[in-house]
């Protein structure tokens, strides 16, 4: 749903009348014919995959409906098994197969609505998602598999772990959908869902539909820039306004000179879309009933319960260790921004506003890095050979570009990799990141095939790499902003950890892993952008790459990485405390519990007055409800790994290998926490983060 809201297509006509219009159908279909027999000519089959390239609308609902015409007569089958003859091969290996034989199909439906150039090709591909959906629904709701599934695990005959492992999963899935509950309490459940559902939409329609807007006089908006300003509407009377949207906000809170236009972006911002508060209030009781009826004691331990972090009183005490320790560096911070504004504007009090403006003030005096320069020394081909050759020397691969094979755009390249060592292939990756009109418009990797090993035969994994990078134009090659360099690095990692991932079931392959644990391997490989001797690999001035960035400028962009971090990470504490507390207990007042969190954690910097904290941070309400603490979880232990094995030697291939095989390989097979241990040798640790943030001004 968000993925279509954000996306929309624009086609161009050209209509021709008369014989010209006769002419130019006839040599279309003759070019069109003489192309598809070249391509059909030169298409490659790729040994191995099974995903489905180039569908037509018809082709694609077509397999969807076979594909949930299947699953079901694998379930009906398992639900006729009588529950005293329950055994791994009539309950358990039929799932486990259908997986790994379905969802490269389901994905061949699903992955063109996020890449395709034809809007009727989209179309089908989310109506093909939504019937495999329903139905996927529909199958976690059966009562006659759940009693079968649920009959073999009370014998505790277990193959292996991953067997016992995948059979509590399935478990799992169903009493989540209340099928261990009387008929009355699932029909509650169900109602529950729904309305959950429904205020969840109403919330983002009034996120949506907000329309609020500020006006300001050109003085008002000093230090913006002049394309940012030409991009504002402007009123009769020439003032310019203002939509109190993050594009419009973002850039007046960190670029705007003027101090009160600042605080009245903010002020508004913070308070727009008032009635959300009542929507999540509500939103918040009908998860506590929710969790409750599942046998939880609140929302925030049902929605953890299944995570690395395993309780809520963990993520509790995890946050408030993080926020005490950088109190030490945020209040050093908390001065020096505190001078720069005294010097600036004289006894004005520091806000909560005046944040971003000014560490990003002090940031460029303290630096002088011209992103603008930058940006020269990465061109989008040697970034992607420089992300290759880290990761091919580091983890033992070997990338081979599959020349000719069948891609569904002339700018998609495929590539197989292989072990280095033994020269067995691993998997397939296809790259797709040059900008176009109808497709996805963020980074992100998609699984196209999990990895299986089913009765001694190997299914190997496909990914999937999509981006919305500019494409070399008249001679002049594209060039990357540093933050897409590191965003390409970070899901390049998953790309990594897709291939690389060994688990046994499809299940557990790919990218479906606990969300708590999934982003650590990514957040790991981004720290590759801030050592001077990656950096080189990945760079070089673009007139001349055999001139990578220069020492200087290697340590400047890690000083820049690092400064002023610790209050920025405090902020995103608050917000994280929030979430936690609102979604472990009952009838909060959110506007008081906001105030006081933020003067607690903010060392004294007051809230805003009016903020209204329901659509301060809508991932509190939809999408991370009890979870918003995942993204520094993830960071604390990927600076445990790298300080512990890489941060001597980032080429160290013995630590790589080892992160490959203990870390990459298990995938969801094993229990996340298990995994750091036995690679770390000891349970992950916060120190290392605590003492990166230490040296933050």
């Amino acid at each position: 749903m968000e993925i279509e809201r954000k996306r929309r297509e624009r086609r161009n006509l050209i209509v021709l009348t008369g014989a010209a219009a006769v002419l130019a159908v006839a040599v279309n279909f003759a070019f069109t014919a003489l192309n598809t027999h070249i391509k059909n000519r030169k298409k490659k089959v790729v040994p191995g995959s099974n995903v489905r390239i180039n569908l037509s609308a018809s082709e694609i609902l077509r397999l969807a409906d076979h594909i949930v015409a299947k699953s079901k007569e694998v379930h009906d089958t398992i639900a006729s098994v009588p529950l005293d003859k329950v055994t791994y091969s009539n309950t358990i290996l039929p799932l486990v197969e259908l997986e790994a034989q379905q969802f490269p199909l389901i994905q061949s439906c699903a992955f063109p609505k996020l890449v395709s150039a034809s809007e009727d090709i989209r179309k089908a591909s989310t109506e093909a998602e939504r019937r495999i959906d329903a139905h996927v629904s529909g199958c976690s709701k059966r009562e006659d598999v759940y009693r079968v599934i649920k009959a073999f695990t009370a014998r505790g005959d277990w193959m292996s772990s991953e067997v016992k492992r995948f059979a509590q999963y399935l478990v799992q899935d169903f009493e989540r959908n209340g099928l261990n509950l009387t008929s009355t309490k699932r029909e509650e459940l169900q109602r529950l869902r729904a309305q959950i559902d429904e205020l969840s939409m109403r919330y983002i329609r009034n996120l949506n539909d907000d329309n609020t807007f500020l006006l300001f006089h050109d003085m008002e908006l000093v230090g913006l820039p002049p394309e940012f300003l030409k991009s504002l509407e402007k009123t009769e009377n020439g003032k310019f306004k203002v939509v109190l949207r993050s594009h419009h906000v973002s850039p007046i809170l960190e670029l705007c000179k003027v101090g009160s236009t600042r605080k009245s972006v903010a002020v508004d911002y913070g308070r727009r879309c008032e009635v959300n508060l009542s929507v999540l209030e509500k939103l918040i009781q009908l998860r506590h009933k929710l969790a409750r009826l599942l046998g939880y004691s609140n929302y925030a331990e049902y929605a953890i319960d299944r995570r690395m972090a395993k309780s809520s009183t963990k993520v509790f005490e995890f946050l408030e260790k993080i926020s005490g320790s950088l109190t030490e560096s945020a209040s050093k911070e908390l001065s020096l921004l505190k001078e720069m504004k005294r010097k600036e504007e004289g006894q004005i009090p520091f806000g909560i506003e005046d944040l971003p403006y000014y560490v990003k003030k002090i940031k460029e005096q303290q630096f002088g890095l011209d992103f603008g320069v930058v940006k020269q020394y990465f061109p989008i081909n040697l970034v992607l050979s420089g992300i290759f050759k880290i990761c091919q020397d580091l983890f033992g691969l070997r990338f081979e570009e599959v020349v000719g094979a069948e891609v569904w755009h002339q700018d998609v390249q495929l590539f197989s990799v292989f072990d280095l060592s033994s020269g067995e292939l691993m998997g397939y990756f296809y790259i797709d990141i040059y900008s176009r009109e109808g497709k996805y418009g963020h980074t992100c990797v998609v699984s196209l095939q999990n990895g299986s090993w089913i009765n001694s035969t190997r299914q190997i994994p496909v990914a999937l790499l999509i981006s919305q990078l500019q494409k070399e134009v008249d001679g002049r090659p594209g060039l990357l902003r540093f933050s897409e360099v590191v965003n390409l690095l970070h899901e390049f990692g998953h790309v990594v950890h897709h291939i690389c991932n060994r688990a046994p079931f499809a299940r557990f392959s790919g990218l479906r892993l606990d969300p708590d644990f999934v982003e650590i391997p990514s957040l790991l490989l981004e720290k590759w952008c801030y050592e001077s001797s990656s950096l080189k690999l990945i760079s070089g001035f673009h007139q001349d790459i055999t001139k990578p960035i220069d020492d200087e400028m290697c340590k400047s962009l890690k000083r820049w990485w690092c400064s002023f971090s610790a209050l920025k990470l405090k902020q995103e504490i608050l917000y994280c405390l929030f979430d936690q507390i609102i979604h472990s207990s009952e009838n909060v007042d959110m506007i008081g519990l906001f105030k006081h969190l933020h003067s607690k954690v903010m060392l004294g910097l007051p809230m805003l007055e009016g903020t209204n904290p329901a659509s301060c941070f809508p991932r509190t309400a939809i999408g991370y409800e009890a979870t918003c603490y995942s993204r520094i979880w993830s960071e604390v232990f990927a600076a445990d790994i790298f300080a512990m094995k890489f941060r001597d030697d980032i080429f160290n291939q013995n630590a790589g290998m080892h992160l490959r095989n203990k870390v990459l390989a298990p995938g969801g097979a094993k229990d996340p926490l298990e995994i750091l241990s036995d690679f770390l040798g000891r349970e992950p640790s916060i120190q290392a983060f605590v003492d990166s943030k230490a040296h933050s001004v």
